[in-house]
């Protein structure tokens, strides 16, 4: 499959083009963002939104289209929702009701909830954990599930299905809609919740999904002893089967992620993907419920597969599905150097889905299901390219020290000329389990790193999804092990070309990407002449001290620090490697970040202080584990690219 390449447009008159230029901090921010909404209901039209950020103002300007799927032109309209104000609002099939979430406050933790009379009192009051998630601290209140009657346009007759629960659904922080679900007959409505609180909330990923009856108002537990996360509940297109993603181990928040399909009348329940090798990301239920289409990490890339779902029936026992999931097949319906990340939905025999490369941008693409042709429907940016030079990306192995393949994206700068020599950059990710693949990031994009005159390394070490299972969990409780030698393998692999400038070389990343350069610090050797780390774990006994989530803290690194006998907090702590720093480093650090708090980065800051190491600390009070402030990420990338050039 071609990739969409920018069109070098010539005059019919003087064969003069148009210049281009490097992508650069600024013009990444003028390109619009895609927003998919879905299809039409007779499926000959996609809706999708554009955002284009407006950096002045610090917000984003969006704008709704509606484009047949033939490549017709793109038409503006003005969306209009009868239910803005209720938040992840669901209506029923028949139209009769309505479900949405509402905050509920259940608990006096904040002062003036608690002291009526001190209404200028801001103070927290905290008997048990789960004090605070991702970037907000706990207040008391609870998000609810609320079902209404609609009633002349309005909603009537609210009723609270949790009761007094001290739980949320959806899910936080980024649950939404997704986390509920209509049965066809509109008279159940699932819904997926971690019933568990404090202490048991932030040591457990055990969600499950709930099925609410509107005539008993009873609710009960679908995947009652299915101990990891169950997610994402979708009804097949007539009604008769459920399906949901679903993981087995409860604390392993990066375990295998399967398509778990439920027969609705029988209760029977079969893994369709329990001997797949790969984690799902997101699933599709087919137009005709005969089959699931989902999209899947794949050897650096994400790409879409198809499964051929067992149908439900009376005399069809579980033994018997089971035996047909052992015979049919996975079928992969595209392959390529590129992401597709995203199925909007089926018109006949194509699908609406999104796809990405590393000098791209998300747009839309037709797939036909048959022959896995991709074809181009939206052109949101191609103004944009015609601009810009783009970047060579191309693939590359290299053998890992336990003798391994591993496999990394190489992205080399515009024109790039192997006659020169260019500073070379060694890109750590985060997660630490997660995919590596073709994406476009904001913020971490490779090809303006590239487009600075910088080669690029990006492993997919230990830990990267779409290499199998095993790889992928290879990396728990060995964050410092295996892990940091893939990244030394494949830099020293690239770094041995004559067109790449040993001296110049630096290393980067965010999150345990932050936490890898930290531990490279300490250990590269003098490989690296520069260090940048954005919310990076610096010592793991205070990190545990102070992460919110210690189901993750406790599988990946292997519990807490009082236990004894833990390497992580000996061989595999940044910290205790301090004494061997002797690079320059700018350390990034976000001030509402409560997964890796905020004493991760001032510890790492004035270690390098005083320790004489030139460093820069770039601190950002309002931004979270990630910058969302437009300006902010733009003093982001300013501060980013002005310290490798003046420590490169």
């Amino acid at each position: 499959m071609r990739h969409f390449l920018p069109i070098l447009l010539f005059s019919l008159l003087g064969q003069t083009s148009f210049a281009q230029e490097a992508l650069n901090p600024a013009t990444l921010w003028q390109l619009g963002r895609l927003g998919p909404i879905g299809l039409t209901k007779d499926g000959k039209s996609v809706l999708y939104t554009v955002s284009t950020p407006n950096v002045a103002e610090g917000k984003s300007n969006t704008l709704a289209y509606s484009m047949t799927i033939d490549g017709g032109k793109p038409q503006s309209f003005k969306q209009n929702n009868l239910w803005a104000d209720y938040d992840n609002a669901k209506v029923s099939p028949d139209g009769k009701w309505i479900a949405f979430s509402k905050e509920v406050l259940l608990e006096s933790i904040f002062s003036t909830d608690k002291y009526k009379d001190l209404p200028k009192s801001n103070a927290y009051i905290f008997t048990d954990l789960n004090n605070r998630h991702w970037d907000t601290w706990e207040d008391g209140k609870y998000s609810h599930i609320i079902i209404g009657e609609i009633k002349n346009g309005k909603v009537a007759n609210e009723k609270d299905i949790m009761l007094n629960e001290k739980y949320d659904a959806p899910q936080k922080p980024f649950g939404g809609s997704e986390d509920m679900v209509w049965s066809a007959d509109s008279k159940q409505l699932l819904y997926v919740c971690k019933k568990k609180y404090g202490k048991e909330y932030a040591l457990s990923t055990n969600t499950d999904i709930y099925k609410y009856d509107l005539a008993s108002a009873q609710t009960i537990n679908l995947t009652e002893g299915m101990m990891g996360y169950d997610l994402a509940p979708a009804f097949s297109p007539d009604g008769k089967s459920l399906a949901w993603l679903s993981m087995k181990r409860d604390g392993f928040e990066s375990d295998k992620q399967d398509i778990v399909v439920m027969d609705y009348l029988t209760g029977n329940q079969t893994n369709i993907t329990t001997n797949w090798d790969e984690t799902v990301n997101s699933f599709m239920w087919s137009n005709e419920g005969n089959r699931i289409f989902f999209e899947a990490p794949k050897k650096g890339t994400v790409q879409i597969f198809e499964y051929s779902v067992p149908q439900p029936s009376k005399g069809r026992t579980k033994k018997a599905l089971q035996k047909r999931v052992m015979i049919s097949p996975i079928r992969q319906l595209t392959e390529g150097n590129y992401d597709v990340n995203g199925i909007v939905g089926q018109s006949g025999n194509m699908l609406v889905v999104t796809r990405s490369d590393m000098n791209h941008a998300n747009e839309l693409y037709t797939l036909d299901i048959a022959s896995g042709d991709l074809k181009q429907l939206s052109h949101i940016n191609d103004a944009q390219y015609s601009k810009t030079k783009m970047c060579k990306v191309e693939p590359r192995t290299t053998q890992a020290t336990d003798g391994s393949d591993l496999f990394s994206w190489v992205v080399y700068p515009p024109d790039f000329d192997a006659n020169k020599k260019y500073p070379i950059l060694l890109y750590c990710q985060g997660g630490p389990q997660g995919a590596i693949s073709q994406f476009y990031s904001f913020r971490w994009n490779f090809a303006l790193m590239a487009s600075q005159g910088y080669i690029l390394v990006v492993p997919n070490r230990r830990g990267c999804q779409g290499w199998g299972t095993q790889w992928n969990e290879a990396i728990s409780k060995d964050w410092g092990g295996q892990a940091i030698n893939d990244y030394l393998s494949a830099f020293d692999d690239v770094a041995k070309e004559s067109y790449v400038d040993k001296s110049r070389a630096g290393a980067v990343g965010a999150s345990y990407g932050g936490y890898s350069v930290f531990m490279l610090a300490g250990k590269h050797e003098n490989r690296f002449k520069s260090f940048i780390a954005h919310d990076g774990l610096f010592d793991l006994r205070s990190w545990y001290g102070t992460t919110e989530e210690l189901w993750f803290a406790n599988f990946d690194i292997g519990g807490p620090y009082w236990n004894g006998g833990n390497k992580s907090y000996v061989d595999f702590n940044p910290s205790n490697l301090v004494d061997k720093w002797n690079t320059p480093i700018m350390i990034v650090q976000g001030g509402k970040d409560y997964r890796v708090g905020i004493e991760q980065g001032l510890q790492a800051f004035q270690v390098a202080q005083l320790k004489g190491i030139k460093s820069k600390l770039l601190y950002l009070p309002e931004e979270n584990h990630w910058v969302l402030k437009s300006q902010n990420a733009q003093v982001w990338q300013r501060e980013f690219f002005s310290w490798l050039k003046e420590t490169l």
